[in-house]
């Protein structure tokens, strides 16, 4: 009886060997992480200068630069924030820019800041937003999001703004604020028509007293206005 038992263990252990040695496995790649696009380059702890052309243009200062020539666009990343100082071809400060965090875009010289971004230049300009894109190409800072801009003379706020690197010549759209007179002279370039002493000036009056607006404004202007 005993040798009947072992036997039987026996030819059990067997079936169960031979149906595991039958299965047909599924050989399957790993899966790929964030790791298989790891950065070429990270530092901690930044303070250097940056050129353009041989001229030092820039100083960047951050707790952590990633660069990563492995995604695409290649791009360098600054997560933990970025204070950027410009120079002029004297080595003059321009001015300054600070974000919570940035990416540039080598390939494209375009610059994303987020969260928040601040600028100050020479002139007394300071400029607030949440979001702001750099194109070195064009030479140009423009942004989507609410932005404030304060002057010495003015204050001004809006959905849309664009501006040169100077800081010197901007625009806000969709905006609220304090204007000088001056201003708008300047940019209507005539002088405001008087209102008729008879009645007051009507809305279609005071469209076509109001100064040109760029194609792309002006679509932005009648989308709010129909939403309203």
């Amino acid at each position: 009886m005993e040798s009947r038992l072992i036997f039987l263990s026996s030819f059990f252990s067997f079936l169960v060997v031979f149906a595991a040695c039958s299965e047909q496995k599924t050989h399957t790649a790993p899966a790929i992480h964030d790791r298989d696009s790891a950065s070429m380059m990270v530092s901690y702890g930044v303070n250097t200068l940056i050129s353009d052309s041989g001229v030092i243009k820039y100083r960047i200062v951050t707790e952590r630069w990633e660069v990563n020539t492995v995604r695409q666009p290649t791009r360098w990343i600054f997560e933990k924030g970025l204070f950027l100082e410009q120079f002029d071809e004297q080595f003059h400060v321009e001015g300054h820019i600070q974000a919570d965090s940035a990416w540039y875009y080598d390939q494209q010289k375009l610059w994303l800041l987020r969260g928040r971004v601040n600028i100050r230049n020479v002139d007394g300009l300071e400029f607030d937003s949440e979001e702001l894109w750099w194109d070195g190409l064009k030479h140009e800072f423009y942004s989507h999001k609410f932005s404030r801009l304060v002057t010495p003379e003015r204050t001004m706020e809006g959905t849309y703004f664009r501006s040169d690197e100077h800081m010197r010549n901007y625009e806000v759209t969709n905006s609220v604020g304090s204007f000088l007179s001056a201003d708008i002279e300047e940019d209507s370039g005539q002088q405001p028509a008087a209102a008729p002493a008879t009645a007051p000036a009507t809305p279609a009056d005071t469209a076509q007293q109001a100064p040109p607006m760029r194609q792309a404004a002006r679509r932005h202007a009648s989308f709010t206005k129909k939403q309203q």
